[in-house]
C-alpha cells in the first residue's frame, strides 16, 4: 500500500511539472502574439493616420541639413527633432496649443514653484520682446495701468529681446514687496517710458457687490469663477432683494475665468431649468456633453447688463454668451480674451510637454467664438485720458445703457436708443 501510495505520489509530481511547463508555454506564446497584435495594431494605426500623408520633403530637408549646413558649433539631431516638433504644434495655429522641450518645461515649472510674486499679469511672447495679454483684477499691473497689448522691453534695464516667455517671466518674478522697473512701449505713445511695480501676494475676493452711488443699481464684480463663487454670488443677489434694489450690473472685466461649472451654477440663477448654457464638443462625438440649467426656484428676471473686456476670459464668456443668447442681459463692452477652447497635457518621450486643445466650447446657439466672436450689443473703449484720469467710462456708460432698458423694457431697442442717443 505504500509503495502505491509513492508511486501516485511520484505521478502527481510529474503531471504537476509538465502541466506547469506547458502553462508555463501556453501563456509565454500568447504573452508573446499578444504583444506582436498590440504592435501590429498601433503601428497599423499610426499608418492609417499617416497613409495619406507624404512626409518626403521633411526627410529631403533634413537630410540636406545634415550633408551641407555648416555651423562653427555642430547642430544636435535632438536640438532639430526639439524644433520640428515645435514648429509642427504651432502651423496648428492655436495659441493655447504648445509644444515644450525638457528644458523649456523645467522653466515653466520652476515660474510656477517658486516662491516668488510678481505683478499679476500674463505675458506672452511676440517677434522681438514679450506683451501683456491679460492684467487680473486688483494687481499691482492693473492698479500700475499696464494695459493689454503693452509691450515689455526691458526688466531692471535686462532686454527682453529674443528670451523665450518662461526667461522674462523669472526677470519680472521676485520676492513680494520688491520692485521692477519695467520699460514699457505703448502703442500710442511715440517713447518708450519705465514703471516702477512693487510685487505683492495678494488675495482677491471671488466677488464684490454694492450699491452704485446715486442709483438703484446692485452691482457685483466677478472677479473669477471658482469653487465658492456661486456661494457667494447667491448671498449677494440675496442682500440685492433684502435692500429693495431693482436691476443689476454684472463686471466681469479682468476675469479670467477657472471653474466652469461655477460659471454653469450663477448662470442657472437666470435661465429656464434644463436650457442649455454651454456645450463642449471633442473629436470623439462620443464625448460631447452640454452644460444645462439646473434652476429649480425663481428665476431672476429683472434687467442686467453685463460688462467685459479683453481680459474676460474662458468661464467670463460662456456666462455672457449665454446671457446674451437668451436676451437675459446687453453687453457693454470691450472685445473679450477669445479663450473657449479646453486644454490637456502630454508627457512626451524626451521628457517635454506638449499642451494640446482637445476641445471647444460652444453657446447655446452654437457659436464658438474662435472663429465668430460673440457679437458686442455696445461698444465702450477707453480713452488715454480715461487712463491717465482713472476715469472708469466704461461703468459710467453701463449705467446709461442699463437707464435705457428700465426706461424701454425691450433690450434691442434699448441698444439702439442708446447708440442714438450718444452719436458723436
Amino acid at each position: 500500500m505504500k509503495g502505491i501510495n509513492k508511486n501516485v505520489k511520484n505521478w502527481i509530481i510529474i503531471i504537476i511539472v509538465l502541466t506547469s511547463f506547458l502553462l508555463w508555454y501556453l501563456t509565454n506564446d500568447y504573452f508573446k502574439r499578444f504583444v506582436s497584435l498590440s504592435i501590429t495594431k498601433q503601428n497599423t494605426e499610426i499608418e492609417n493616420v499617416n497613409k495619406d500623408m507624404d512626409l518626403s520633403l521633411i526627410w529631403e530637408v533634413y537630410n540636406k541639413i545634415q550633408k551641407e549646413y555648416f555651423s562653427i558649433d555642430g547642430i544636435k539631431n535632438e536640438d532639430l527633432v526639439s524644433w520640428m516638433a515645435k514648429w509642427l504644434v504651432e502651423s496648428l495655429w492655436d495659441k493655447h496649443s504648445e509644444y515644450m522641450s525638457k528644458s523649456e518645461k523645467q522653466s515653466f515649472e520652476e515660474t510656477l514653484s517658486w516662491d516668488f510674486e510678481w505683478i499679476w499679469a500674463v505675458v506672452e511672447k511676440n517677434d522681438l520682446w514679450v506683451s501683456v495679454s491679460m492684467v487680473i483684477k486688483d494687481s499691482p499691473a492693473k492698479n500700475s495701468w499696464i494695459l493689454v497689448w503693452d509691450v515689455i522691453t526691458l526688466a531692471d534695464w535686462v532686454d527682453l529681446k529674443d528670451k523665450n516667455v518662461y526667461d522674462a517671466v523669472k526677470l519680472i518674478k521676485w520676492k513680494a514687496w520688491t520692485n521692477v522697473k519695467l520699460t514699457i512701449k505703448r502703442v500710442w505713445e511715440p517713447n518708450v517710458f519705465v514703471k516702477e511695480i512693487t510685487r505683492q501676494k495678494i488675495v482677491i475676493p471671488s466677488v464684490q457687490s454694492k450699491v452704485l452711488e446715486w442709483t438703484n443699481y446692485w452691482y457685483i464684480a466677478l472677479n473669477l469663477f471658482w469653487d465658492n463663487t456661486f456661494e457667494e454670488f447667491k448671498s449677494s443677489l440675496n442682500e440685492m432683494k433684502s435692500k429693495k434694489v431693482d436691476w443689476l450690473i454684472i463686471d466681469l472685466r479682468d476675469n479670467w475665468g477657472w471653474y466652469l461649472q461655477s460659471a454653469v451654477e450663477i448662470l442657472s440663477e437666470f435661465v429656464e431649468n434644463w436650457k442649455i448654457l454651454v456645450k463642449t464638443n471633442y473629436r470623439n462625438e462620443i464625448m460631447d456633453y452640454a452644460y444645462r440649467s439646473t434652476n429649480e426656484w425663481e428665476l431672476f428676471d429683472k434687467k442686467i447688463v453685463v460688462l467685459v473686456n479683453w481680459n474676460s476670459a474662458s468661464a467670463s464668456e460662456i456666462t455672457s454668451g449665454a446671457l446674451r443668447e437668451y436676451n437675459k442681459a446687453i453687453l457693454v463692452w470691450e472685445k473679450t480674451f477669445w479663450k473657449w477652447s479646453v486644454q490637456e497635457p502630454f508627457d512626451l518621450s524626451d521628457w517635454g510637454l506638449l499642451k494640446l486643445t482637445i476641445a471647444k466650447w460652444f453657446t447655446p446657439n452654437g457659436l464658438n467664438i474662435d472663429k465668430d466672436w460673440i457679437k458686442p450689443d455696445v461698444e465702450v473703449l477707453f480713452t488715454k485720458d480715461d487712463y491717465e484720469k482713472h476715469y472708469d467710462r466704461q461703468l459710467e456708460e453701463a449705467k446709461k445703457v442699463l437707464k435705457d432698458f428700465i426706461k424701454y423694457d425691450a433690450l434691442q431697442l434699448s441698444v439702439d436708443k442708446y447708440k442714438e442717443e450718444n452719436k458723436e
